[in-house]
């Protein structure tokens, strides 16, 4: 919905120099040239740039970034430039108060969306992505940000996806020790083996013994990058696997809405794992919101317990609990459809006595588990663990024996247990969980009480509706042979189970976590190839530094195959593999000519964005990461940093988890590895909310143009019919984008700035009004006209001493200058703005605001009283300069400055001005305000009591009466409370 811009009714007769969108669309053009010329936002750095300036290397640094946009080909709405903006004026306040600050943007081009539209279009996604970043650079730079833009990339570019391949193949050539609490590289580890230091684990043979294949079948065991047959999230309407993260809780595609089954499939992982108890750990030192530690913790998952072993015919299932103490109560086992010994425990025929509500009907254990396994391969796991639904599962026919009463105990399968938790095993204790106690009351399993109920219902679980759980209670029934836990509490029973488990061999304490390694392959083309070739054995060969870029072959089809949506018997189909003379090569990697297989498989798009804020620092270094004094300067630990990292990082919470973990994952490696000095890439971190807007649908429900519509006596109509209104997202899809370009030409760039600050708390959604923009633009109207004359274009301020400004002006401009440096530092734009408009009502109020009558006859018209002294003009232009730069740049100038005022001082407030010379303070006596006392701020309790009961209306108020109580909140409130 939208208006018609109000200054338009003005005759541009009447006001030649008023500031209009198509001055402010002038100004803008002009000075963004003019940056751009000057290379005024380009960030110095400590070699070079700084070298020998005593006066740069003696300033503060600052490195702002904000979270990686995907360019695409709907460009920009207004509501994607709020973190922009907002990084951009903290930026400007950081230059503005003596700090070195580096602020640029890059792109995260690699992807899926580029695919598809290659797919569907036939344009190599290279072609359409790069028109996408042309075109939203020109978006972003109307907007004024003041981006180093030397530094700037995209993670398709080949010199910066080279060192994306170079950090993997680092990973690749790491091993994690656990005794060193560090990754160290895999040559360490193989030295270790051959000079028998180390154990190989699994053989009996020394190092130089085995095969090729046996050595690189060891070290996959250790290496932080590995490949390995998993189950994974294979979708065969998009051709791809996905991560668990892109998959719906109705076990579809995120994309696409296709169905997506569990398949076991050779992918590349990255073991997060073994930094589990680093990421968490290192969470505390990080000025990150709550909330997304909260999230991170959670995903973590950090659980201690005890690992305990049940014998199965001549196997073992492995379980991982937290409630060691109730192994007594273990009544049965569980194993997720996945388990490989579910393969293993399906013998010919059902045991003797089996209950025909364990086999589903089916005449053997083999064909109740393959059609289970076939039936929550269509499940997500959230369908999985979904408390409310029907418990499921079959036997498998075989029992284990629990450790420790010996009691045999059936072995099922089913789909409330995941294999990425713990081991994909459970022993069930199904009086003491929920969803324990539902499978075996649907199973007609015992169920042993051996934690005793605190809430009268007795041992007997026959009488039970519901499990009992507590950690709160004696356990009970838990004794045989040489092991009793009767009597004890839950952390002392599980102490005492846990030594005796570990006495016996079958058991020991340990920590699990939620946390699963991270799946690093996509059956995509638009990815970053994997420097990785396999040899005649399938041995994996990193390829030498020498050959990176490894670069993205021309193939003819980018699509991978895909196949029938339902179909969950096929395999992936990669673009690369089509690409028979890219794919099979010849290649000498130090041992002569041989032939190669490369991988087909590409990055996910999260690989360009786990290291970004390196490649910032050092944008054009062919010989290395980055220069390891470049980087210590910018993220190096420092004081209140123990871990170093980016100073500001704003972005999206949606990427509270992911991005952020696995950048967090990259940075401790390379640290490990000694290639940078940050264990963290980013220390502070900040979340900016939602721009929303109104969604008008139909009776079809179905979207119409939010512009089109029409307001009538409360309701809303598109041509003619009633249509319903609901607050939503903005985008193309629902038909209420506002594209930020409109609103340039509408009022120009300052003014969308101001508004999108404006709007609320940064950190708030907020409903976007195209009509109240309007506001924003008349502040900057008002500014104008405070200091130019709108009829003759001259600068009007008054050259007079400090002395000679009234005191109610300076006051006001020197608590503007505190609140909006307080505000500014706090990242408050929203009251920073509304501080600024207060200090210009002021001046224009005190001087008239200009000689030509403004929209609605404001501005004053005529002669002024007087002028706004230079002074006051000078501060408030250079504080409204980190917020609206275009129209400051322009002031600044023609107040007759030289020098450009992105990188003057910003004003320092003088405390004698920003304390009030006195308050008003409310006297209440019974809760009713009876009097307001004018007194100073700095008045005692006792004073402010004193001349509270001596003012003549207080006197009166009270009549004679007595006093009970006088409470006293100086300077504001006096409570009087009668006898």
């Amino acid at each position: 919905m939208s208006e018609t811009n109000p200054a338009a009714a003005v005759p541009a007769e009447a006001a030649p120099h008023r500031y209009t969108a198509a001055m402010a669309a002038e100004i803008e053009a002009r000075w963004q040239d003019f940056w751009d010329a000057e290379g005024t936002y380009a960030a110095p750095n400590p070699e070079g740039d700084l070298a020998g300036d005593p006066e740069l290397v003696a300033r503060p640094k600052k490195f702002i970034m904000d979270m990686f946009p995907y360019p695409s080909g709907a460009g920009l709405h207004v509501g994607h430039p709020l973190g922009y903006i907002a990084t951009d004026v903290f930026a400007r306040f950081q230059r503005m108060t003596g700090h070195n600050v580096l602020h640029t943007l890059g792109f995260d081009a690699f992807g899926l969306p580029a695919e598809q539209y290659a797919v569907q279009t036939g344009t190599h996604p290279r072609v359409s992505t790069e028109a996408n970043i042309e075109n939203m650079k020109v978006q972003l730079r109307r907007l004024g940000l003041g981006h180093d833009k030397r530094r700037s990339f995209a993670t398709i570019d080949p010199e910066y996806y080279k060192w994306t391949q170079w950090i993997f193949l680092q990973i690749f050539n790491s091993w994690y020790d656990a005794d060193a609490d560090k990754a160290r590289p895999i040559a360490e580890l193989v030295a270790l083996f051959e000079s028998g230091e180390r154990a190989v684990p699994g053989h009996t043979r020394a190092w130089g013994e085995l095969t090729a294949t046996e050595r690189a079948d060891v070290l996959s065991e250790f290496r932080l990058a590995y490949a390995s047959d998993a189950p994974v999230n294979w979708c065969p309407g998009l051709g791809t696997v996905l991560a668990n993260e892109e998959v719906t809780a109705e076990g579809r595609s995120e994309r696409g809405n296709f169905p997506v089954f569990k398949a076991k499939l050779r992918q590349w992982n990255m073991r997060i794992t073994a930094y589990a108890d680093r990421l968490l750990d290192d969470l505390d030192a990080l000025d990150w919101p709550e909330a997304i530690k909260l999230q991170q913790r959670n995903w973590i998952g950090r659980s201690e317990g005890a690992r305990v072993d049940f014998p199965v015919d001549g196997e073992r299932i492995t379980v991982f609990t937290t409630r060691p103490d109730t192994l007594f109560g273990a009544t049965y086992m569980v194993l997720a459809p996945e388990h490989p010994l579910a393969d293993k425990f399906t013998p010919d025929a059902w045991p003797e006595g089996t209950h025909d509500v364990w086999t589903g009907g089916h005449a053997t254990p083999a064909d109740a588990v393959a059609a289970y396994r076939a039936q929550a391969a269509s499940k997500s796991d959230v369908e999985r663990q979904a408390e409310a639904k029907d418990k499921t599962g079959v036997f498998t026919g075989v029992y284990a024996t629990n450790p420790v009463n010996g009691e045999q105990v059936p072995v099922f399968i089913a789909d409330y247990v995941l294999m990425g938790y713990g081991t994909g095993a459970i022993m069930a204790v199904p009086a003491h969980d929920t969803r324990d106690f539902a499978f075996a009351r649907a199973f007609e399993l015992p169920v042993t009480c051996v934690v005793e109920p605190t809430d009268g219902r007795g041992t007997d679980t026959s009488t039970w509706d519901d499990a009992f759980a507590s950690y709160d209670a004696k356990i009970v029934n838990s004794s045989h042979d040489d092991i009793s836990l009767d009597g004890l509490g839950v952390a002392e029973a599980k102490a005492r189970i846990t030594q005796w488990l570990e006495r016996e061999g079958i058991g020991e304490g340990t920590v699990n976590f939620r946390l699963r390694d991270w799946l690093f392959s996509r059956q995509r083309y638009w990815g970053e190839p994997f420097p990785i070739v396999y040899d005649e054995d399938g041995v994996a060969h990193p390829l030498p530094e020498s050959m990176l870029p490894l670069e993205l072959p021309e193939v003819e089809d980018y699509s991978p195959r895909t196949f029938d949506p339902d179909d969950a018997n096929t395999s992936p189909e990669t673009p690369l593999s089509r690409n028979e003379d890219w794919v099979n090569v010849t290649l000498d990697l130090g041992d002569g000519p041989r032939k190669y297989r490369r991988e087909t498989n590409t990055m996910p798009n999260w690989a360009g964005s786990c290291w970004y804020e390196l490649r910032y620092l050092d944008p054009h270094n062919s010989e290395q990461l980055v220069d390891p004094g470049i980087e210590q300067y910018w993220m190096g630990p420092g004081e209140g940093r123990p871990h170093g990292g980016v100073d500001l990082y704003v972005g999206g919470a949606e990427h509270a988890v992911l991005h952020l973990l696995y950048a967090r994952f990259w940075s401790k490696v390379l640290f490990d590895l000694g290639h940078v000095s940050s264990v963290e890439p980013f220390h502070k971190l900040f979340n900016q909310g939602m721009i929303q807007a109104y969604v008008y649908r139909d009776a079809r429900g179905i979207a119409v143009p939010a512009a089109e519509v029409e307001e009538r006596d409360g309701a809303y109509y598109y041509q003619g019919e009633k249509v319903s209104r609901l607050l939503g997202k903005m985008g193309k899809s629902l038909k209420n984008a506002v594209t930020p370009d409109e609103i340039c030409a509408e009022y120009g760039a300052d003014t969308l700035r101001l508004y999108e600050m404006a709007m609320g708390p940064l950190d708030v959604s907020r409903p976007w009004d195209t009509r109240a923009v309007v506001g924003q633009y008349r502040l900057l109207q008002r500014l104008w006209r405070n200091v130019v004359d709108e009829a003759t274009g001259q600068v009007t301020v008054a050259d007079v001493e400090d002395a000679d400004i009234d005191v109610d002006t300076l006051r006001a401009l020197h608590k503007a200058i505190d609140g909006v440096r307080q505000d500014l530092e706090g990242l408050r734009f929203n009251t920073a703005i509304a501080k600024i408009t207060e200090l210009n009502n002021h001046l224009t109020k005190a001087y008239g605001g200009g000689g030509t009558a403004g929209p609605s006859g404001e501005g004053g018209g005529g002669r002024r009283p007087g002028a706004v002294p230079r002074k006051v003009a000078e501060d408030l232009v250079l504080l409204v300069a980190p917020l609206a730069p275009h129209i400051a740049e322009e002031l600044w100038r023609r107040l007759g400055h030289t020098d450009s005022v992105v990188h003057q001082d910003l004003p320092v407030a003088d405390p004698a001005y920003v304390v009030d010379e006195s308050v008003t303070c409310v006297v209440q006596i019974k809760g009713k305000v009876k009097a307001r006392l004018e007194v100073s701020p700095a008045i005692s309790d006792e004073e402010l009591e004193k001349a509270a009961l001596a003012d003549e209306a207080v006197v009166a108020a009270l009549g004679g009466a007595g006093i009970r109580k006088v409470i006293v909140r100086a300077p504001k409130l006096v409570n009087i409370v009668p006898a």
